[in-house]
């Protein structure tokens, strides 16, 4: 059974599939699936819960939306999988512990998609690729990651393992994340980069804060550089005001892939493609 838990259980010909997928989703010809999908969001969820949804009916799955904390009872997560393969196809989980994702996916009863937990975001990662794929080859480009240690950036670490990019963190030593490529001479990373992407600083604001993307260091970048923030962003945070203004600017367009990329994560965990 396929799951989609970590970036590192999935090769080149897994992304280049996903590709393909996305690109008959998102011209309305994608596989469609008669079934149901359980999916597992907090409340305060906005792009991926709503890319999910939404994606999961238009190719066929009815959506069914609980908590995650509906996985917390004291109930051995073999058997909540074992008694929802009775009426549910795939689960869709947003859930801090990775460990809960794989206590489902060990089950065999269900194929599981990881839609964030506190050590990855592998969706998210994905639907970035695809829309940089649109207009260029992500395995030929410099990707650089602003930011610390944390989810998103250890997503893109498992696709810098898994897909072979080119990817180099910035950011305090003491913050960096274990086995990524690391600089923290911010100007001279930049000048290289073809993709700048950054994430909240969370409890480490302070030590972050020469680290701030402004439009000014995007200017110091290769021609055509694209700069994608992870959301929720905060300008004066991680990112200036002008460099959401800039026109390195890509972030609204490249969530747009969300929806069809967790469509064809969808159809291939459930050997639709």
């Amino acid at each position: 059974m396929r799951h989609l838990l970590r970036l590192d259980d999935w090769t080149q010909t897994d992304l280049q599939d996903i590709f393909r997928l996305a690109d008959a989703y998102g011209a309305g010809d994608g596989p469609q699936v008669v079934g149901c999908a359980a999916l597992f969001f907090p409340p305060s969820s906005l792009r991926t819960r709503v890319s999910f949804e939404r994606g999961a009916a238009l190719m066929g799955l009815q959506p069914i939306s609980f908590p995650p904390e509906t996985l917390d009872k004291p109930e051995a997560l073999e058997d909540v999988a074992g008694y929802l393969a009775s009426w549910v196809d795939v689960l869709v989980v947003r859930h801090p512990d990775l460990e809960v994702l794989e206590g489902l996916a060990a089950s065999n009863a269900l194929p599981v998609v990881n839609a964030m937990t506190a050590d990855n975001h592998p969706c998210e990662v994905l639907a970035d690729l695809y829309a940089i794929s649109r207009t260029r080859d992500p395995l030929q480009l410099r990707f650089l990651f602003v930011g610390a240690d944390g989810n998103i950036a250890r997503a893109w670490s498992e696709a810098a393992r898994a897909f072979g990019l080119d990817l180099v963190q910035c950011c305090p030593e003491s913050l960096a994340t274990p086995g990524m490529l690391w600089t923290d001479d911010l100007d001279t990373a930049v000048a290289s980069a073809d993709v700048i992407l950054t994430d909240a600083p969370g409890t480490h604001a302070d030590q972050l804060a020469p680290f701030i993307v402004t439009a000014s260091l995007l200017k110091r970048a290769a021609p055509g550089v694209q700069f994608a923030p992870y959301p929720p962003f905060q300008r004066g945070r991680e990112v200036s005001s002008d460099a959401i203004a800039s026109t390195a600017f890509v972030g609204y367009g490249f969530k747009a892939a969300l929806q069809p990329v967790q469509q064809a994560v969808l159809a291939r965990v459930l050997g639709k493609a």
